[in-house]
């Protein structure tokens, strides 16, 4: 199992970017998701506990359960269902107030099984396109949170 971590500081308000990533149909504002849907709405919110996100990326197709939820601080996800398969043990997103703005941290733990060499796979192919795709997603975020900031009296 590998371990992807990307981390960003977006110059904006903790809830304003804690409702954005987990909103996950905004992550078609980045070129690497062609579409993202809530398929089945959480407990106590859209996108809380029992959630069910379902997303076609350039690099695959996703079916992710929200796990845990805690508004605006941290969610968790694993993913039920993917193709290409992978085994997924843990994604969560951690938001914590900077003078900034707010420090997104975007942790996966995940397999790609392969017939031979699966950690190989993972970490030389699977890590660094994950990494690729959290980055694009989270630049995302940030245009879409500081020019909003931006154009708000």
């Amino acid at each position: 199992m590998e371990t992807v971590t990307v981390r960003r500081v977006i110059a904006a308000p903790i809830a304003d970017v804690f409702d954005w990533c987990a909103t996950s149909t905004n992550y078609t504002r980045s070129p690497f998701v062609l579409k993202a849907r809530l398929a089945r709405p959480g407990a106590g919110a859209p996108y809380g506990v029992g959630a069910v996100r379902l997303h076609t990326w350039l690099i695959g197709w996703f079916r992710e359960r929200i796990t845990a939820y805690n508004a605006p601080y941290d969610f968790d996800y694993v993913v039920d269902r993917s193709f290409p398969p992978a085994r997924h043990e843990l994604g969560r997103m951690t938001f914590t107030e900077v003078a900034e703005g707010t420090l997104v941290v975007w942790t996966t733990i995940c397999q790609i099984p392969a017939p031979f060499g699966a950690d190989a796979v993972t970490r030389v192919l699977v890590k660094p396109v994950l990494t690729h795709v959290f980055g694009a997603i989270l630049d995302a975020a940030d245009a879409a949170l500081t020019t909003n900031r931006a154009r708000r009296p």
